[in-house]
């Protein structure tokens, strides 16, 4: 049996991971739950049962064979070595260890479909026992490197570019809380909040935000060009990105143009990004949003092709959903699985 810790677990990523996590590989571990001193003492759930946030004190991570930290980017850079030293594998979701030496960035799960036929060797290193921590990959840069990786298998990928629309949940409880109180306070013509955002993103669309904002567009959108980098490796062409904050609280929504080497057709284009992660939604039902993505484990997919071209053309849009919450706890628990080979298993003789 393993044993886990998760730090931040009074979080909005914290409690998505602690749930996905009880149906997955390692639901039978033992879980312990780590926050900052003002959340400690607070009951959560952890699956179908009510589990204690706990300080983080001297020996916390003795015996833990994972440690994820979820929380404030400065805890992880407070605490990580300490996990490292105690002899756990840990996986950074607050990506505060993105610049660190030897740590990777990691998404088994964008890599998922091209590992079964080893396709996906050499896109990137692997973790071995030398690799301090790893750092599971941004959720819009895993949706984008799963769709690219999928369509350059079978098709000749040339050129992506991507407008992907920013929820508010990706920057934690606080901006959800601004963006709400925007909404009600606009509503009830009264003064906005602008603590988080420095503007008004209620009822609006910005693709960058105020001077003073704690959200920081342009930096999401480097890290998502750097994610997607450090997935594709040499074999996807680089990424042309917009990131735009949207007035939504959960999900990502993203438009995709891809141009190919040749003329295919829609039905050659769907058939390449049909797989196991993937949920391809035809024209004849209803289209993917952040709304019917709430919940989902799939990335969804709708290909359309420029109404100016024939039945084969270069061109396609892609309207792409997903639950930025679910995958990235999922990617990170792929990640888990994977440092798992690296762990001892059965008795030292």
């Amino acid at each position: 049996m393993y044993r886990i810790g998760i730090v931040g677990a009074a979080s909005l990523l914290g409690k998505e991971l602690s749930d996905v996590l009880q149906e997955s590989l390692l639901a039978t571990a033992d879980f312990v739950l780590f926050d900052e001193e003002d959340a400690a003492g607070q009951m959560t759930a952890a699956g179908d049962e009510l589990a204690v946030v706990q300080r983080i004190e001297a020996g916390s991570f003795d015996k833990m064979d994972f440690v994820f930290f979820v929380g404030e980017a400065g805890v992880t850079r407070e605490h990580w070595q300490k996990a490292r030293q105690a002899g756990a594998s840990v996986i950074d979701l607050t990506y505060a260890l993105e610049r660190e030496r030897e740590v990777l960035v990691r998404s088994p799960l964008a890599w998922s479909a091209m590992e079964t036929e080893g396709a996906a060797t050499g896109l990137a290193q692997r973790p071995d026992l030398r690799t301090p921590a790893v750092v599971a990959a941004h959720p819009a840069a895993v949706m984008l490197a799963m769709v690219a990786l999928c369509l350059q298998e079978t098709l000749p990928l040339v050129s992506v570019a991507a407008t992907v629309m920013e929820p508010a949940s990706e920057h934690g409880r606080l901006a959800m809380d601004e963006m709400h109180q925007q909404t009600v306070n606009l509503l009830s013509f009264q003064t906005l909040p602008k603590e988080q955002y420095d503007a008004q993103v209620a009822f609006n669309l910005l693709p960058g935000l105020g001077d003073g904002a704690k959200v920081n567009l342009a930096e999401t959108a480097g890290r998502i060009r750097s994610h997607y980098a450090a997935l594709g490796g040499a074999v996807l062409p680089k990424l042309a990105l917009q990131v735009v904050q949207a007035p939504v609280f959960h999900g990502y929504t993203a438009s995709v143009l891809v141009e190919f080497g040749r003329g295919v057709t829609l039905e050659q284009v769907e058939d390449a990004v049909s797989f196991e992660q993937i949920d391809v939604v035809t024209g004849e039902a209803e289209p993917p949003s952040n709304v019917s993505a709430a919940g989902q484990e799939d990335v969804m997919v709708r290909v359309s092709r420029d109404e100016s071209d024939g039945e084969s053309s270069t061109r396609f849009w892609l309207w792409l959903a997903a639950d930025n919450m679910k995958l990235s706890a999922l990617n990170a628990i792929w990640c888990a699985l994977e440092l798992r080979k690296l762990r001892p298993s059965g008795k030292v003789q």
